[in-house]
């Protein structure tokens, strides 16, 4: 299992409208991510620097395959075509990265 964070920006004006997808996300989307090995997915909102840092726990063997299997979808495309516009992606992210990586500093089991 390999635990992953990452960090983006929110729109001000976009908090309430993210806020509400993400109480209500759709179905497709929570079974692509755990067919995509992913668990323990949680998205934090921290105001007012508005940053979402999102956490989750990969339990499969090939990350990047199962990205791009998630990148695919139809259904999970048109679920970021919604909230993308919510977010503002840090300028210092690395190429082909929306939302920043971040290296896992501490972890206490």
């Amino acid at each position: 299992m390999q635990r992953m964070g990452m960090v983006i920006g929110v729109k001000p004006d976009r908090i309430a409208e993210y806020r509400r997808l993400h109480a209500a996300v759709w179905p497709e989307i929570l079974a692509m991510i755990s067919t995509c090995n992913i668990r323990n997915y949680s998205i934090f909102l921290k105001e007012p620097e508005n940053l979402l840092f999102g956490y989750w726990e990969y339990h499969g063997t090939d990350f990047e395959a199962d990205a791009a299997k998630m990148a695919a979808d139809p259904k999970t495309r048109d679920w970021w075509d919604v909230c993308m516009p919510c977010q503002a992606p840090l300028a210092t992210r690395k190429e082909g990265e929306w939302w920043a990586m971040m290296e896992e500093v501490f972890h206490h089991a």
